[in-house]
């Protein structure tokens, strides 16, 4: 059976069709899931996608947060569902408190479009295991509000539990604090981060690689094999 991986839609999401185009390459089927729907259409993961749900007003993923959709599923992801959030996604599953910390803008104030190279940190979640731990990768980063931030516990208590995904090498494009570029939840489930993996799934488009491409096969092998 082909794995179903939905993709929620919100009012200003920019690369829904980007990243069922990446799911729909690692070989699952991508489910188009629709922000106002309560009905996750049985899907077995979801993936929040990048762009600026209704305008990022408030603050970004304020509003998207409260959603129809996102009561189902925060239930279902406290339960197990794998929930992958990119950039406004990670936004997102931190103001459903899915996620600990706060993304606020970038320290220099300024709107950054680049290929920015990170470092695996934690390749044993259910989106990470097709890398490996210190592997460095190059993944696309689009955005405004990708400071990463949290106080000195959690971010101490992130470190302690292995739960830092990515880091920023070689420049901090946002200020996050520790060069943090995405986490996980405790169980490993859920992870959010500010790149855009679906950007790089392709030799011609995005960084000319494809080291975003494990994001989607990691995934697909993780639910196959459950």
């Amino acid at each position: 059976m082909t794995a179903r991986i939905g993709v929620v839609t919100f009012p200003g999401s920019l690369d829904d069709r980007d990243t069922q185009r990446a799911i729909r390459l690692a070989g699952a089927e991508p489910v188009a899931l629709w922000h106002k729907d309560k009905d996750l259409k049985q899907v077995d993961a979801v993936v929040l996608c990048g762009g600026f749900s209704y305008g990022d007003y408030l603050r970004a993923g304020a509003i998207a947060r409260f959603s129809p959709v996102m009561e189902p599923l925060i239930e279902q992801a406290r339960a197990g569902l794998p929930v992958l959030g990119i950039c406004n996604g990670f936004q997102i599953l931190t103001e459903a408190h899915l996620l600990p910390g706060a993304m606020l803008g970038n320290d220099h104030l300024h709107f950054i479009c680049r290929d920015q190279k990170l470092r695996v940190e934690n390749a044993e979640t259910a989106w990470t295991t097709d890398y490996s731990a210190g592997q460095e990768i190059d993944i696309p980063l689009k955005n405004m509000d990708g400071r990463y931030v949290a106080d000195a516990y959690t971010l101490d208590k992130l470190e302690a539990e292995g739960r830092v995904a990515f880091r920023y090498v070689d420049f901090n494009p946002n200020g996050s604090l520790r060069d943090i570029a995405g986490i996980s939840n405790e169980a490993g489930n859920v992870v959010g981060l500010m790149p855009h993996p679906e950007h790089a799934v392709e030799p011609l488009i995005g960084t000319g690689r494809t080291d975003g491409l494990p994001f989607f096969t990691s995934i697909l092998k993780k639910l196959v094999n459950a």
